[in-house]
């Protein structure tokens, strides 16, 4: 079973509706009890950094999400789920993410051509085929919505990376963590068969 973390973002449905046409078994809860028993867990994210961060708060996830990855389980961040990995944001100064990983969360450079926030489809730089890509052909398009972008300290971990004016590392891979800048579940097949590979490592693939 995989839990989807709720605090309140405005994609919850959205995943969850993506998980279960691959067939998953999956809840959309708050409840610390129910996610450190899951064998997977996914934290979506839509909105700002420092009032997703004051949710969490709120609502005691920080810690449950923080030992949920402890204990080795696999874990999903998508979206604002991936920047909230990292210790804060240019975004919402002050807010402290839940620090899993260094490097820095910044506003995407204003450039000529170019609209922000970025939002459509954009071809990734696949760095790693590894469990989160696997089967997945080079340079796939997926869709982002998104003004503030991961500039990771250790590269080792970017799974992924596109380009907008800026190298924007798009996806992060390590041990048990994986992240997406971009919406898989906006992603159409590329984006279920990303999905379908999380569900995989759930079930010990």
């Amino acid at each position: 079973m995989i839990a989807i973390i709720d605090y309140g973002a405005g994609n919850l449905q959205s995943v969850n509706k993506a998980l279960r046409h691959i067939g998953c078994d999956c809840v959309v809860t708050r409840d610390r009890d129910v996610i450190l028993k899951a064998d997977g867990a996914v934290l979506p994210g839509v909105g700002s950094f420092g009032d997703t961060v004051d949710s969490l708060n709120r609502f005691g996830i920080r810690d449950t999400a923080v030992d949920f990855i402890k204990s080795g389980k696999p874990f999903f961040g998508i979206c604002l789920g991936l920047q909230l990995l990292f210790p804060a944001s240019e975004e919402s100064p002050g807010a402290e993410g839940l620090g899993v990983f260094e490097g820095g969360i910044t506003r995407i450079p204003a450039a000529e051509g170019l609209k922000i926030p970025h939002m459509g489809w954009n071809s990734l730089d696949i760095k790693k085929h590894g469990r989160l890509f696997k089967g997945i052909a080079d340079n796939p398009y997926v869709y982002f919505v998104h003004s503030y972008f991961l500039n990771a300290a250790d590269k080792s971990i970017v799974a992924a990376q596109t380009q907008y004016g800026v190298t924007i590392d798009a996806a992060i891979e390590q041990g048990n963590v994986f992240a997406t800048q971009f919406h898989p579940e906006k992603s159409g097949d590329v984006g279920l068969r990303i999905l379908k590979n999380f569900a995989d490592i759930v079930e010990g693939r």
